[in-house]
């Protein structure tokens, strides 16, 4: 005989007669639905039915006896579920009853529509749970921060034209207070000009520079001035000398071009 319990060591060969469960102290656990249709599905797959033949014979003695369960064990049941029982009972009757004739109106199968309402339930559930399995911030992972560190490279900044335009109105503002009311005429010659500013830059050092101010003499007045600019331009566009800054606002500053520094 085979022992139903042991108690401080003796073993029980049968159930006392004076033992008594109370009904509440039994809890009975069942699986948790999110409805009638996950209900069906969970039995169709239970026992390997055809979803596209349901056995609805079989199919609905096994959703009522899970619902008597469920009543029997004091659970409260949504109508939704007694009204899926409904709906399986109605299909079963109308398989059973004999076809009269091919009537336009009857429905083929009466399992039809269940059938379709299990496959769309079941593409949504399965859609739901591959979701779930995605990764989640903040539960499946943690976002990651970087720092990027950068070198900075000092590098001169190109002479624009206002800041050209903006040291020629000071040399020309200069050249105005130093105008003189002499009656004379002078022929003031561009490429004389451009040979006096060759010469100031090579007469510097190599690799030196003069301010761009300095290359002008505001005592040969307005024309003076106006005539050494076009010099400065000119050498500038032939290459010859080289315009640089060191910073935005910063002088302006001329210079040989590597070309004139090591022709000389």
């Amino acid at each position: 005989m085979n022992t139903v319990a042991k108690v401080n060591g003796e073993p029980f060969l049968a159930l006392p007669l004076d033992l008594y469960i109370p009904p509440d102290a039994l809890s009975v656990y069942l699986e948790t639905f999110e409805g009638p249709l996950d209900l069906l599905l969970y039995l169709i797959r239970k026992h390997s039915l055809d979803i596209l033949d349901i056995p609805m014979a079989e199919l609905t003695r096994q959703y009522l006896a899970y619902v008597e369960m469920m009543q029997t064990n004091q659970f409260e049941l949504a109508a939704e579920y007694l009204l899926m029982a409904a709906v399986l009972i109605d299909i079963k009757s109308r398989m059973l009853l004999p076809r009269r004739g091919a009537d336009p109106t009857e429905e083929a199968d009466p399992r039809a529509e269940l059938t379709r309402r299990l496959i769309e339930y079941e593409q949504m559930k399965r859609a739901a749970e591959a979701l779930a399995r995605l990764p989640v911030p903040g539960r499946d992972f943690l976002p990651a921060q970087a720092w990027f560190e950068r070198s900075l490279v000092a590098r001169l900044p190109d002479v624009s034209v206002a800041d050209l335009h903006t040291a020629w109105l000071d040399v020309l503002a200069r050249a105005r207070v130093n105008r003189h009311h002499r009656v004379t005429r002078e022929e003031l010659s561009v490429r004389e000009q451009m040979t006096r500013v060759l010469r100031q830059l090579r007469e510097l050092a190599a690799g030196a520079h003069l301010e761009f101010s300095a290359l002008f003499d505001v005592e040969t007045g307005v024309h003076g001035v106006v005539v050494a600019l076009l010099a400065i331009l000119e050498l500038a566009k032939e290459m010859l000398i080289a315009i640089t800054q060191t910073a935005p606002f910063a002088p302006i500053h001329v210079s040989l071009s590597e070309r004139q520094e090591s022709a000389a």
